[in-house]
């Protein structure tokens, strides 16, 4: 269908814009439209050195190339005559930029076509709330697949309830037997399998079973995590490094203890349990070598990987016809967290990964491993029925008042000192509800943000709903320049509007 509406684009003398979320899906990609396009394709991302883009977007810019496929960033790619954008896998939250200048891909994507008089195609088996929300509102026409090319069935989905594992055995199991059996069959037959778990590294955390000290980032308010691969401790966010200590630096116990799964883990898990198996793991460790993803991935496209693990991005729009079965390890840790999206993201993620399976001739079917299967998410995505999961989530938006069903704005206050952190933070959330004399605004806070200290700084959340975006945005704007009138910097300050992670 994409290649379809490029060739009209093409063929009205328009030029097109396609957009992925990951960088991984550009090399197939980028071949199947070669193969149609060929020298009218150019390739924007971040993988590429500074003369490969600087060369590509010269190309674009010379309207040598009418046809570009990039990740977010790609979307200012300087096309002329513009008359298709293509946003895949629309509601993955890689679109939105959390760093300065803050966009989302997606709405910029959206605007930009306004401005050109472009037409838009939103592709998503899992389209987001605010997208689906506006099919109902009418503001966008909804085409719906009723079914997988060449009428292939959907995948068989088993949900494996982890408490009758534990039952089972009295402890806790990573892999469960339903999953390994699964596991071996598929190797069996010659097909391929992947294993989800959207948690890298070996263990989530380390502590000591004598005082309980959780081994913890010095500039972060979160727990290390344990990579094998080269011995350290490493912190996700702000990449703190240390080695591995064989005592606690607390009480000199020898009694230290790695917690949790990640990536790492599931790989020597699997190659003990199967010796000669051709196995490959996907994270943002592997990938993180300049073109190791796409060697990866080329070479499970060729069938000389047989299991591939990761997080994910495994689970992202790739097409692999030899793949039969499809295991989730883990979704629980996503339902858990503290934020409003999380339901979705999990719904998304498991029914994503269900799209992996059974894309071939022969059926597939996905496992997910889970302690919580009576959950209305673990039910509908089993089901793969998205309908009624948005029916089920949008009532809970409503009563709470989050989007899509409002406007959100986050702001976050950070500051290497707590006090004068939340000083700012208090006069700040004064300030916007002094600048809403009408009561248009629904106020949160501040509160500490769900990571308290990031870098080094301490983080309070303010949030602020409201069902008229224009209102909200004035008065923030009055709101800062009262604060800055009084003399306070707001450089400390983070304005996110339309959040996409509340973490």
């Amino acid at each position: 269908m994409y290649i379809r509406a490029i060739h009209a684009a093409l063929a009205r003398g328009k030029t097109a814009l396609m957009l992925v979320p990951e960088i991984a899906l550009t090399p197939m990609l980028g071949r199947r439209l070669r193969a149609h396009f060929g020298r009218d394709v150019a390739l924007l991302h971040s993988s590429l050195s500074e003369g490969e883009r600087f060369d590509q977007w010269q190309r674009i810019a010379r309207g040598e190339a009418r046809v570009v496929l990039g990740t977010r960033s790609a979307v200012f790619a300087p096309l002329s005559n513009l008359g298709l954008i293509i946003v895949d896998e629309e509601h993955d939250p890689s679109y939105k930029q959390d760093d300065v200048p803050r966009y989302h891909g997606r709405d910029t994507a959206i605007m930009r076509a306004l401005h050109h008089q472009a037409v838009v195609i939103l592709g998503s088996a899992t389209p987001s709330l605010e997208s689906y929300h506006n099919v109902h509102l009418g503001k966008y026409i909804y085409l719906q697949l009723g079914e997988r090319i060449g009428g292939r069935p959907l995948a068989n989905v088993h949900v494996v309830d982890m408490r009758e594992v534990f039952a089972r055995y009295g402890r806790q199991v990573v892999l469960s037997d339903e999953l390994v059996d699964a596991l071996r069959e598929t190797i069996e037959r010659g097909e391929q399998a992947i294993l989800l778990l959207n948690r890298r590294g070996f263990s989530s955390f380390v502590l000591c079973r004598r005082c309980g000290l959780t081994m913890r980032c010095p500039r972060c308010d979160v727990s290390l995590t344990y990579h094998r691969s080269v011995e350290q401790l490493i912190c996700h966010y702000c990449n703190y490094r240390t080695p591995v200590l064989a005592r606690c630096p607390s009480c000199s116990s020898e009694y230290i203890y790695f917690a949790g799964v990640g990536t790492e883990q599931i790989e020597e898990r699997l190659r003990r349990l199967f010796p000669d198996l051709r196995l490959a793991r996907l994270d943002r460790d592997t990938a993180s070598r300049r073109r190791a993803y796409e060697r990866i991935l080329t070479a499970f496209a060729a069938g000389e990987i047989q299991v591939l693990v990761g997080t994910q991005m495994v689970a992202k729009g790739h097409d692999f016809p030899n793949v039969t079965l499809v295991g989730v390890i883990s979704v629980d840790a996503i339902l858990g967290l503290p934020d409003f999206r999380a339901a979705e993201r999990a719904f998304q993620l498991l029914t994503q990964s269900a799209g992996r399976a059974g894309r071939g001739d022969r059926p597939g079917r996905v496992l997910i491993q889970t302690y919580y299967p009576e959950h209305y998410v673990l039910r509908m995505a089993a089901a793969q029925d998205y309908e009624g999961f948005y029916q089920r989530e949008i009532h809970f938006r409503r009563m709470l008042h989050y989007p899509p069903i409002t406007t959100l704005i986050q702001l976050i206050v950070q500051h290497r000192d707590f006090e004068r952190a939340r000083a700012l933070a208090e006069e700040l959330a004064r300030h916007v509800r002094a600048a809403d004399p009408s009561g248009l605004l629904r106020v949160l806070g501040p509160a500490p943000a769900p990571i308290g200290r990031l870098r080094g700084r301490y983080r309070l959340q303010i949030l602020i709903k409201s069902r008229h975006r224009l209102a909200a945005h004035r008065a923030l704007d009055l709101a800062l320049e009262n604060l800055r009138a009084s003399g306070f910097d707001t450089h400390a300050l983070i304005i996110d509007p339309d959040p996409v992670e509340m973490i």
